[in-house]
């Protein structure tokens, strides 16, 4: 589980991070397989989208070939839990989109499971900003956006296949998600986007880190791809703006009439002395240890609030929680080395692991086959399957070996 910044760059150091690369340019860290395996694995996306009633038209949405899918035509109509009018996505709709090679995007998920939390809190309890994170499910040779730039920092981590990435030379300067930015057109984009600067490639365990106003554009390279692109909300000099508007309500000469207009050289200049003196005033307030203190606050405690719940501990019945629960089907696993298999050499059966050779007996082969040959699986699952199999034990001999990776 990623629980802190140093887990998420790694081998990087957040030391080297912010000295080199925070808001300068971007990043590509590599990282082996099972670095992000309990961040998202497919079998968790299935059961986020099989919980129909949380997701909408804005949601969840559909992109073909850059361009968005109408609601309508992968929604319909539907009755909230609040009895509101909705549309809701259908599943069969969904599905023949995907076939079609429509991408799938997933928003706001940042809260909805352990693994996604815990690289949003990771970014949070850094500093950075409020953390928001949104599924990407591409399809090979599918792209969903033109080249673009975001109006926040994007930290991309790849859980499934590959997925290459353009990396422009253009840069916009600290753009915020505003009509201004918001509207400009694809053709100034691709004007502005400048030079190719590179090309990344990332693969289950790398991350990318895009300063914001950095241009780019994405295309899957796997048979299918996904990442979580995690969009990090820094506090902006804005904020200190909007900060001294509620301080000036208390400012009698921030409440006074600006000076008439009247077209004469001595009304403009009313009107300019007044500006300056206002003006003095917000600078002597920026200095104002109370401001600071307030702005010092706000900039600490920028972040989302989420999880926290333990109800029978605020009663006073248990003990506070350790941690996360085990769910009722036992350990989940992620098969982290695609291709690998059990195969016999004499009288014993061996698989290639990272970790070295692993020799099983004959009926550990056929389950560890059985589960190396699916993209992940349970404890349940592999005891239900092969019940003569100690499945505790071989899915730990699995994980140690390098072959599987706890989800």
């Amino acid at each position: 589980m990623i629980r802190t910044l140093a887990d998420l760059l790694a081998p990087m150091t957040p030391e080297q991070f912010f000295a080199e690369y925070h808001d300068k340019q971007p990043l590509h860290v590599q990282g082996g397989a099972a670095k992000f395996a309990s961040v998202l694995s497919w079998r968790q996306i299935n059961r986020l989208l099989d919980q129909t009633h949380i997701w909408s038209s804005q949601s969840l949405k559909l992109v073909m070939d850059g361009n968005a899918v109408p609601a309508e035509q992968y929604c319909t109509r539907a009755t909230s839990r609040d009895n509101a009018q909705t549309l809701q996505p259908d599943a069969r709709m969904v599905g023949q989109w995907i076939g079609r090679g429509a991408s799938v995007v997933m928003n706001d998920v940042d809260s909805l499971t352990p693994g996604l939390a815990s690289v949003s809190d990771a970014l949070e309890e850094a500093g950075l900003g409020k953390a928001q994170g949104n599924v990407y499910i591409s399809w090979q040779s599918h792209k969903a956006f033109p080249s673009h730039f975001d109006t926040h920092d994007v930290w991309a981590v790849q859980v499934e296949g590959e997925k290459t990435w353009n990396i422009w030379e253009g840069r916009a300067e600290w753009p915020i998600p505003h009509p201004v930015f918001r509207s400009l057109g694809q053709a100034h984009h691709d004007q502005a986007k400048g030079k190719l600067r590179g090309k990344v490639t990332l693969k289950p365990g790398d991350l990318l880190y895009l300063p914001r106003g950095w241009y780019h554009d994405a295309l899957a390279e796997a048979p299918a791809s996904v990442h979580i692109a995690y969009g990090v909300h820094a506090p902006m000099g804005m904020d200190l703006l909007n900060m001294l508007v509620e301080r000036v309500l208390y400012e009698t000469e921030f409440r006074k009439p600006l000076p008439r207009q009247d077209g004469t050289a001595a009304a403009r200049f009313a009107l300019t002395s007044r500006a300056a003196q206002l003006g003095q005033r917000l600078s002597e307030l920026t200095r104002d240890p109370k401001v600071m203190e307030v702005l010092a606050k706000f900039v600490a405690d920028y972040r989302y609030r989420r999880g926290g719940n333990d109800l029978l501990a605020a009663r006073g019945l248990a003990a506070p929680s350790a941690g996360e629960g085990s769910d009722a089907e036992g350990a989940a696993f992620r098969v982290v080395t695609p291709g690998a298999k059990a195969v016999r050499r004499g009288a014993e059966w061996v698989v290639k692991a990272p970790a070295g050779a692993l020799s099983l007996a004959p009926a550990e082969a056929e389950a560890a086959n059985w589960l190396l040959a699916r993209p992940d699986g349970t404890e349940a699952e592999l005891r239900q399957a092969h019940p003569a199999v100690d499945a505790a034990a071989l899915l730990t001999r699995l994980a140690e070996a390098g072959l599987l990776a706890a989800t």
